[in-house]
């Protein structure tokens, strides 16, 4: 009894359907309101699906100056492996790297590459096209929640977070496994773990190394997140004013950055702009940091009411919301990816 009302009172670890669930119907209040069920595609009107689902990677990184993210290319499952090897030697890059799906979903097959025998069997078992990028060593990963109305020069940050991927310190006693079953979050996914780290699995961690479990900063992948909020100000808001202004595109989504610290991403330097999530980022700083269910249930449905606002102004500005037909075969496509990528990372170590 007491193991079931902790698994219902930690609503943080909750399927994402049902955490969202009584949610509901207010997303169908804004379907109703607007007239359409992809009412939301006119949010960020260069973005496929107004990245909500299924967007490539390659429209974010169009949309950005090359100097604010890493050195990336694309790699299609279809090429022969020792071109890909030349093509990723002719791009300048070396050993470690970063690979992960041109559509993500939340962490899926995203992997850290340290020599040609794991990129070989990633490129063999992966399905789709992925991207191959620089791995950036900077100390602080963030995630910066940015909202502006599109008749409006100044936006805001609405969550500010330090994300930590999952990882374990040693105390040179305990082997991997015994630390793994001391994470409060690790222990609860030791059989994915054990696949990934089978190698290591015995061997005492020495003290005060750092072992990384996962290099993906999702909060589904176990990362713990730290509140920045107290951190927001005009400079932080500044960076993605000009930058959501220059492309004049970017109204609602989630930035993914690796920085230095946060007075250098403040002074614009020391920084790699990841990834950014279009309409169908989570504001996902309502984990870990002390809100109440309530308190996240009013946070997204905040964010939702902006979305929708957006929306609207775009849709009568000219952008009009996807049809049925042509929103329904894309969903339907890319649950259909989806399902393949999470076959396939299931068998990568």
């Amino acid at each position: 009894m007491k193991k079931l009302i902790k698994k219902i009172t930690r609503w943080e670890a909750w399927p994402f359907k049902l955490l969202y669930a009584p949610l509901a119907p207010f997303w169908a209040y804004y379907m109703l309101k607007s007239g359409s069920v992809w009412f939301f595609t006119p949010s960020n009107p260069k973005i496929t699906f107004g990245g909500m689902d299924g967007e490539p990677k390659r429209e974010m990184y169009d949309l950005l100056p090359s100097s604010y993210y890493p050195n990336t290319i694309n790699v299609k499952p279809e090429e022969d492996f020792n071109e890909v090897l030349f093509k990723i030697k002719n791009a300048g890059f070396e050993f470690p790297f970063i690979v992960k799906p041109e559509i993500g979903c939340q962490g899926i097959l995203f992997r850290k590459i340290d020599q040609p025998s794991q990129l070989e069997n990633y490129h063999q078992q992966t399905p789709i096209e992925y991207i191959v990028q620089e791995l950036v060593i900077y100390p602080m990963e963030v995630s910066v929640f940015y909202i502006r109305h599109p008749k409006n020069k100044k936006g805001k940050v609405t969550g500010f977070l330090h994300k930590i991927p999952m990882q374990v310190v040693g105390d040179g006693v305990s082997t991997l496994e015994q630390l793994i079953d001391n994470h409060p979050k690790a222990n609860k996914r030791k059989e994915e773990l054990l696949e990934k780290h089978k190698d290591k699995w015995d061997s005492i961690i020495a003290k005060d190394e750092k072992y990384m479990l996962s290099y993906a900063a999702n909060h589904n992948r176990g990362a713990h997140f730290v509140d920045l909020k107290h951190h927001i100000d005009d400079d932080l808001v500044s960076i993605f004013d000009e930058l959501s202004n220059d492309i004049n595109d970017f109204f609602y989504g989630r930035y993914d950055i690796l920085c230095n610290s946060i007075d250098d991403l403040k002074q614009r330097k020391n920084f790699s702009i990841l990834e950014y999530n279009g309409c169908g980022a989570e504001p996902n700083h309502f984990y870990d940091t002390g809100y109440t269910l309530i308190g996240a249930y009013r946070e997204i449905l905040m964010h939702w009411r902006h979305l929708y606002e957006i929306s609207k102004h775009n849709s009568k500005k000219g952008v009009k919301p996807w049809p049925f037909m042509k929103g329904y075969q894309f969903i339907n496509q890319t649950n259909s990816l989806f399902k393949a990528m999470r076959e396939a990372d299931a068998k990568i170590v």
